[in-house]
């Protein structure tokens, strides 16, 4: 019988990935999104085939479906879409992780909870290990997200131990690639868009923070292996690029990709916002056997195409 499969949030970035992942490989998939930021322009693809669903519904509400796995990908990642509405963000990942590990036991189904590297917030231990509690201000204008995800790894683990659940929880690092929105406030779409207009690049502070960036094939390809391990295996596991750049050579790299005139302006640096952030990814390594393949370069220039296409659309 073939494996039925919820993914929330699976008409954003990583969701509908996800989504082309699972049917590529004959699973019965659900995608549910309620629109927030998620866009029906990446699933439109996947509309009459016949193993796929689209549900509009929010986490927030209790959701009743029968389904095997699920992967829990449902709240704004972004900081200006998750601050947008800070008390909904936090109603997401929390409420939201309530309900579907609620629906999780009551039809005794395996969860997967999408967790970020902005659990470690400003992280005073690099680069971050899964033992490393975090350095997150709790009433900060991140902590929505930032403490909201926390929560949920915490509901996600007394489940666990209450409940005997077979729960898998991973920390996303910075991930890129086709299908980001245009305007989502982040690094990799900010520069694209604005060096394919020939506009001023925008680095906050002085471009010497540091980020690591992994390709979004790379990133459902360990969130599949992540899925499929033994039971008693929980996480959490870091799933990023170990390879670390600074700011600043991100935008001289898509400066040169794009054959941009643009020029770099620089802005001050948002409050809490992490100076350095690499993922370790030795257990990664160790229990999926899992180690990012592309390069920046090589999916910066994905990337860039797909842009292409959003501003030759835009007209």
């Amino acid at each position: 019988m073939t494996k039925r499969i919820l993914v929330t949030g699976g008409s954003g970035f990583l969701g509908s990935h996800l989504c082309d992942r699972l049917l590529d490989e004959g699973y019965e998939v659900i995608c549910l999104d309620n629109f927030f930021t998620g866009r029906k322009q990446n699933i439109l693809h996947l509309i009459g085939n016949p193993l796929f669903e689209l549900y509009r519904h929010d986490v927030t509400f209790p959701l009743y479906i029968e389904v095997d796995e699920i992967y829990n990908l449902a709240c704004p990642a972004s900081p200006i879409h998750y601050q947008r509405d800070p008390v909904q963000t936090t109603k997401t990942s929390v409420h939201g992780a309530i309900n579907m590990l609620g629906l999780a036991k009551r039809v005794k189904a395996k969860i997967l909870q999408a967790s970020t590297s902005e659990v470690y917030g400003d992280p005073e231990q690099h680069p971050q290990k899964e033992s490393y509690w975090g350095n997150v201000n709790p009433v900060g204008f991140r902590s929505c997200y930032d403490e909201g995800k926390r929560c949920a790894e915490t509901l996600c683990f007394d489940y666990y131990r209450q409940h005997r659940m077979p729960i898998k929880v991973i920390r996303i690092f910075n991930t890129y690639g086709p299908r980001m929105h245009p305007s989502d406030g982040r690094v990799v779409s900010n520069f694209i868009m604005q060096a394919l207009r020939n506009e001023p690049i925008t680095i906050y502070g002085d471009g010497s923070q540091t980020r690591s960036f992994c390709y979004v094939s790379d990133l459902i390809e360990g969130m599949s292996r992540m899925m499929q391990t033994e039971a008693d295996f929980t996480g959490p596991v870091n799933l990023g690029n170990p390879a670390e750049s600074t700011i600043r050579e991100l935008a001289e790299l898509i400066i040169r990709l794009t054959g941009s005139k643009s020029r770099l302006e620089f802005r001050p640096l948002p409050a809490d916002d992490p100076v350095r952030r690499r993922p370790d990814i030795s257990l990664a390594r160790e229990k999926l056997g899992w180690e990012p393949d592309i390069s920046l370069e090589s999916g910066l220039k994905e990337t860039i195409e797909y842009f292409k296409g959003v501003i030759r659309e835009e007209g």
